[in-house]
This record gives C-alpha cells, structure tokens and sequence, in this order.
C-alpha cells in the first residue's frame, strides 16, 4: 500500500477480565502501528484477573476504571489520549493489519469516521452470514467489536460517548455521528471472537441482541436493557453488570 499521511494515531481499549487477549492485541498493534502509533491506553475495570498488568507488560499505558461501563472507559481513554486521531477497539478483536493506511486512506477520501467489517475466529455458515452483512449500510450491521477509528477534534465535538448508556453506547454514538458527518466501512474485515456463541448459542445470541436492540429504539431505560439481556444470555464475565464495582483509584477528568 502507499504510504499513508501521518496522523498520529492513540488506540483506546476497554477491558473487563481481559488477560488471555490484551496482551496479543496489544503486541499486534505495536507491530503494525509502527511510528504511526501514539500509544495504546488500556482503560481496564478490575476483574478477577490480572488484565492490566499483562496490558502494561505488552506496552500499553493503562488507566484504572472506578466503575463499569465501556462508555465511560472510552471517554476516560480518550480524555488522557495524545494523537490525532482516536481508535477504538475490544480486546477480543484481532486487527487487520492495515489499519493504520486503512484509517489515513478513509480520512483522506473525505470521511471522517469509520469501521471495518467483520468476520468471526470460529467456522459457521451461520456466522459467516452475520459477518456478510457487515458489509452494508445498515445501523443493525454495525457494532462495537468491528473497531471505530475518528479524530479526536470530532469525537470531542460530538461529546463522546453517552456514559448513561451501559449498552448500546456505540449504536448510539455512530447514529448521532452520521447525521453530521460521512461514514466509511473499510471494505476488509476485523476478526472477532465466537466466545458469546460458545457459551450459549447462535440463536439465543441473535435473539438477545435483536430484542435488545429494538427496545433500545423503542425508548426502554438502560436498566431495562440490561436485565433483558442478561436474562436471555450469560454475560456476566464480559463485565455487564448494574452494580457499581468496588472502587479504585479514579480517573482523570474526561475534559479533553
């Protein structure tokens, strides 16, 4: 590929009980982020492992959470990040390996936020048609774990991610975002875990998530959501939970 400009790039990634894969993404990020990288900051909530110092061994400044919730980690991330342009990510992804001219080349063509497509760890006929809709322009095809690249100007313009939001925080934001600004789905894939399918099913996951997502535009409260969501599928050990967490050291402001 030719190469990219150069916006310094700070990847953003929020951990719960996250030890067996922060440090491999961690490692792949560094490798193919090369000096375009700013840094990788890890914005972990404690679990019952030992994720932040595994993340920290791999390279990553790590931030402490004092509660749950993805959106609230992100915007911590974000708040303390240096470069240019924001990268969010799960720790259960495993990145292309572009995405650093993959995240220039979109922001050069004119669009200023982005995702990838996505397709899973594990062989299924039944997650390969999950992973081809990924490719259209629809807000059900879209989700947190296919990565969101945005510059940071933009992503504080907007107001970052809605804290009250515990679920559904993405789909929020990006729908927010489009009304505004043009949106790209790098036409290449992410590769994302099966580990939710494994521990219940291809059916109740996807029953979950479409139950979930249309309360969610129906207007049901984020306490609602949750405890649908937990009902219909075992998600406690990805740190979904309504109960505030014992406290640790806090965050920085999330003033930029």
């Amino acid at each position: 590929m030719e190469t990219p400009a150069h916006r310094p790039i700070s990847v953003i990634i929020p951990t719960y009980n996250e030890e067996a894969n922060i440090g491999h993404l961690v490692a792949q990020l560094r490798h193919y982020g090369q000096n375009y990288l700013a840094e990788i900051i890890v914005v972990d909530t404690p679990g019952q492992d030992n994720t932040a110092a595994v993340a920290r061994q791999a390279g990553a400044r790590v931030l402490i959470s004092d509660r749950p919730g993805r959106a609230y980690q992100m915007n911590a991330g974000a708040a303390v990040a240096t470069g240019e342009v924001l990268y969010f990510v799960h720790a259960d992804v495993h990145i292309h390996p572009d995405y650093v001219a993959d995240i220039q080349q979109a922001l050069d063509e004119g669009y200023s936020l982005g995702c990838y497509r996505s397709q899973f760890d594990k062989p299924s006929a039944a997650l390969r048609f999950n992973a081809y809709c990924t490719r259209f322009d629809r807000i059900w095809c879209r989700g947190g774990d296919q990565t969101l690249f945005i510059p940071k100007a933009l992503f504080w313009s907007l107001g970052g991610y809605r804290e009250d939001h515990l679920v559904m925080e993405d789909y929020e934001f990006i729908l927010r975002a489009r009304r505004q600004y043009a949106f790209k789905i790098i036409p290449k894939a992410v590769v994302i875990s099966t580990r939710k399918y494994l521990h219940n099913s291809y059916l109740r996951v996807n029953l979950a998530n479409a139950v979930v997502m249309s309360m969610y535009f129906l207007g049901y409260s984020q306490q609602k959501l949750i405890r649908t969501y937990k009902y219909l599928i075992q998600v406690e050990k990805y740190g979904l939970s309504l109960e505030k967490r014992p406290a640790s050291p806090p965050l920085v402001n999330h003033t930029p």
